[in-house]
């Protein structure tokens, strides 16, 4: 049997997500919702088996699962209307921007018995399966320190460009929407983080996000996590995360480019994909089919995804 859905927010997520769970054979995406016209039109265009709702409601109540992949400041709103009546959910990150409030919505989830996951999308994939494994059974050595170093030459990246939103200080910025992807996959790791020290700086422009991040947090062990991140400069992108061992050390670039060192240049451990973010996404739904079918799973949890929260809006309040 397969799993109606439902897709609220038809931006670049929304419909790349679409686009995946029809090759998938659990999900049938077929209702959609979104308040901009013409994303509906272009989302119709590329499935045309989907159908586009009167609103969000309507869409809500016809599916089994909900995938929200709508701005933060709407995101709570539909996540409850989701909960209530019974629905599955998968939500995009983070929950919002004030604490105190997604504190408060997380605990109004926590009150129905649905399957709730969270789209960090490393969560379902080998790079941090394998990683995991090459750690705990001491391949690594001991656990030295972990490396995120994010840069690009403009932001939002010329992909994200009609997520206009991405590009102010109220809810983008690199830090919420890829920073924290990094941070999710460090605390699967080395366990929960806190910041020691950081400095994050911002253009004139008041309304606009974070040109550049560096800043320093620690496991429980004292565990150093560093964080360099920047914005200008004609390069290429650069998402790099290097956990540091006393015997082996490893990078997963890009999300996916998973190589190991002993001491010498970085060697690839497996082939790259041809699609890589093909195999990415469908990790994630198969991942999303076990955790509906409340089975074990590898998916964020919402504790998981509050905690980095709280580490990234931390980061950003500090100037």
């Amino acid at each position: 049997m397969t799993t109606n859905v439902a897709i609220i927010g038809l931006g670049i997520m929304g419909t790349r997500m679409l686009q995946h769970m029809r090759k998938h054979k659990e999900f049938n995406p077929n209702y959609l919702w979104d308040p901009s016209p013409i994303a509906c039109e272009k989302a119709i265009k590329q499935d045309s088996e989907s159908k586009i709702m009167k609103n969000a409601d309507e869409a809500i109540e016809k599916a089994d699962l909900v995938y929200l992949a709508c701005p933060p400041t709407v995101r709570k709103t539909y996540a409850l209307k989701t909960v209530e009546m019974g629905k599955a959910l998968f939500i995009e990150k983070p929950f919002g921007v004030n604490i105190q409030d997604s504190k408060n919505f997380i605990e109004k989830l926590q009150n129905y018995d649905v399957p709730i996951a969270v789209n960090f999308t490393q969560a379902g994939g080998i790079a941090l399966k394998d990683l995991l494994d090459s750690k705990n059974n001491g391949d690594m050595g001991e656990m030295l320190g972990v490396d995120i170093i994010v840069t690009y030459s403009s932001w939002p990246r010329q992909w994200q460009k009609e997520a206009d939103w991405l590009r102010f200080k109220k809810e983008g910025g690199m830090t919420r929407e890829v920073i924290s992807h990094f941070l999710f996959f460090t605390e699967r790791v080395v366990g929960p983080l806190r910041v020691k020290w950081a400095h994050t700086s911002y253009p004139a422009d008041p309304l606009l996000c974070e040109t550049a991040v560096l800043a320093k947090l620690e496991n429980k062990d004292g565990l150093i996590v560093n964080i360099l991140a920047s914005i200008g400069g004609v390069q290429p992108d650069r998402q790099e995360f290097t956990i540091k061992g006393s015997k082996k050390s490893r990078k997963v670039a890009e999300f996916y480019k998973d190589s190991v060192s002993v001491g010498e240049n970085f060697i690839p451990l497996r082939e790259e994909p041809k699609d890589p973010r093909a195999v990415s996404l469908k990790s994630q739904l198969d991942h999303l089919e076990l955790k509906i079918n409340n089975k074990p799973n590898s998916l964020a949890t919402i504790d998981e995804a509050f905690r980095v929260q709280k580490l990234v809006e931390e980061i950003l309040s500090k100037t």
